[in-house]
């Protein structure tokens, strides 16, 4: 992973566990026993920005269990990019860093209920990287990350996410694909408009016996308190090229973040899920 080019190496730290090299097809991890909801995902198709951004601007949605990795501490454990990032922005040592995604699925349930999806109806998840405030603390398998929002364009599939202790709220979220290959997303949410486009092209990253396990926690200021596991193999990337932007505006934290380097197209794989208790 160190010889990875710096936005290889963000990619595979923000949305991944370290991938495992396998045979022709690499097998899900297995999720540990205990899980209150069975979750799906087959076949998505996302595309994915990471940002670095201010944490006194979400400070309220940090548990007092979990801190955000800063920048400055990758910085100072031999992250390139990071210093590379520091370097034009001095002043933002003490910033945390996320990844920002729009993602449509072929597959998409919780205990067998799928949501009722608009035309190019898609899911957006912001997510932070954290570590215990507890160095001692041991928080489970998975590469914790917090989620800042979950949106879903189904406002019922939403309350029922909640219901089975996945945190999520509405948004119109929509991601289509033209014919020349590029995909646009949009979020409308409560504070925030988002667009994006991205044109994959040149090498793909991953691969069937690429594979990895993360675990969610949910932002403070829910009234859920599960941490939801997921386990995931198949994962398959490509850069961003061409004609690639992103654009936020409105009063939402994410608004403020700074894109880290090319965006990222991802696809190919299977996941599953859980919801356990704290």
């Amino acid at each position: 992973m160190c010889a990875m080019k710096p936005v290889i190496f963000v990619a595979a730290m923000l949305a991944c566990v370290a991938w495992t090299s396998g045979e022709a097809l690499a097998q899900v991890p297995a999720l540990p026993e205990g899980a209150r909801t069975r979750w799906v995902v087959n076949h998505p198709e996302e595309i994915v920005a990471y940002l670095a951004f201010d944490p006194a601007a979400v400070e309220s949605r940090l548990p007092p269990a979990l801190r955000f990795i800063t920048l400055g501490e990758l910085a100072a454990g031999g992250v390139g990019w990071a210093s590379d990032y520091l370097k034009e922005h001095p002043s933002h040592g003490r910033w945390g860093i996320s990844f920002f995604e729009i993602v449509r699925m072929g597959t998409f349930e919780i205990d067998g209920r799928a949501p009722i999806w608009p035309e190019h109806g898609a899911a957006a998840l912001w997510c932070a990287r954290v570590a215990p405030s507890d160095s001692t603390r041991d928080l489970g398998p998975g590469r914790p990350l917090l989620v800042l929002d979950f949106w879903m364009p189904d406002s019922a599939y939403a309350a029922y996410m909640r219901g089975r202790e996945h945190y999520a709220t509405f948004a119109d979220v929509r991601l289509s694909r033209d014919p020349e290959g590029t995909w646009s997303g949009t979020v409308n949410a409560d504070g925030l408009r988002a667009d994006a486009r991205c044109t994959p092209a040149g090498p793909i990253a991953g691969g069937p016996g690429s594979a990895g396990m993360q675990a969610f926690f949910p932002p403070r200021s829910s009234a859920v308190t599960g941490i939801v596991r997921i386990a995931f193999a198949g994962h398959r990337e490509q850069e961003c090229a061409g004609d690639t932007s992103w654009k936020f505006n409105g009063s939402h934290p994410l608004a403020s973040a700074i894109i880290v380097g090319p965006s990222i197209f991802e696809f190919g794989y299977d996941l599953t899920g859980g919801a356990y208790p704290r």
